[in-house]
């Protein structure tokens, strides 16, 4: 008896991702679980340089930005509530100090500039189609810092918008590193603050747009994190207690389907090491100072030269 409904994935034939790949993750909170499963086995990524971004105009724009070596000065900062902040950038990169923020932000985004050009896959997760837009300049802003909403036009970005805006990312980022891999991916994260049914309409114009552009023979993608999440784990016991944001047992389960799909056969023995020392390094002895003990460590060191003379990009 099957008691799930399964989405028919197929293993990722071409452009596999291995431990030679270097990914970019950018966009909504869920590109950062992903991100953080690449971390953990040592792939090379670079994720969310300038914080959690939502919409597509708010990612759009970082891209813009990166390629064109855009330096960022007072101009592009604002004081509100004790904190120097970018209407750019997600509030993590938020600073008490101004030249601290601006540095910041000049950094990261030479950073995400030079690993475009040298990214083999950027996976795009895109978390909504409501977006803000700043009255004073009549620029979309990707965080509003808890500035007074009344200062903001809330707008739901059409579908031919949102296309256009992917349709641009794919441009600029192919403009300098042709042979990319582009995968896009709907956050499954609720936002009912939004409203339920306001909500839907965001889903469903992302997807829609997404699926203007999906190409395989262009190596553009589409993974069905949203799908999975809707349709596989219908159930309140793979979220959170808000019963909007997936917990760890859903995290896991998307992230296994993704690694099928999309990580090579190769880079999974290459996995296996690297999760055999993460758990190791993770051991607590009872006795530490024991002959047995020392052995274990001696073990797990040799394994990790073994792994970092292969690998050198891996560091534990």
């Amino acid at each position: 008896m099957e008691l799930q409904t399964k989405l028919p994935l197929a293993t990722q034939q071409h452009n596999q991702i291995d431990y030679n790949s270097k990914i970019g993750l950018l966009g909504s909170c869920f590109s950062e679980h992903i991100a953080e499963k690449f971390n953990y086995y040592k792939f090379q990524k670079f994720a969310n340089p300038f914080g959690i971004l939502f919409h597509p105009l708010a990612i759009e724009n970082l891209i813009v930005n990166a390629i064109n070596e855009k330096q960022y000065s007072e101009d592009d900062i604002f004081f509100h509530n004790e904190q120097w902040h970018c209407f750019e950038a997600h509030s993590k990169l938020s600073r008490t100090s101004k030249e601290d923020l601006i540095n910041e932000l000049n950094t990261q985004i030479k950073a995400t500039g030079v690993f475009l050009k040298e990214a083999s896959h950027v996976v795009i997760t895109l978390g909504t189609a409501w977006a803000y837009r700043l009255i004073e300049t009549d620029n979309f802003v990707a965080n509003c810092h808890k500035v007074p909403q009344k200062k903001f036009l809330k707008e739901l970005l059409s579908v031919d918008a949102i296309t256009e805006s992917l349709e641009a990312m794919v441009s600029l980022i192919k403009s300098i590193n042709p042979k990319v891999s582009i995968v896009f991916t709907v956050s499954p994260v609720r936002h009912i603050k939004d409203g339920f049914v306001e909500n839907t309409q965001s889903k469903s114009h992302l997807i829609s747009a997404i699926h203007q552009l999906v190409e395989p023979r262009n190596q553009l993608y589409y993974f069905p994190s949203y799908e999975i999440m809707l349709d596989e784990l219908r159930d309140y016991r793979f979220y959170k207690e808000d019963m909007l944001h997936p917990n760890t047992l859903a995290i896991n389960y998307i992230w296994d389907h993704f690694h099928k799909v999309w990580v090579s056969e190769e880079a999974n023995g290459t996995m296996q090491e690297v999760e055999h020392i993460q758990k190791g390094l993770e051991h607590r002895s009872f006795n530490p100072k024991s002959e047995a003990h020392q052995l274990f460590l001696q073990k797990l060191r040799i394994k990790q030269k073994d792994l970092q003379s292969a690998f050198n990009h891996i560091q534990f």
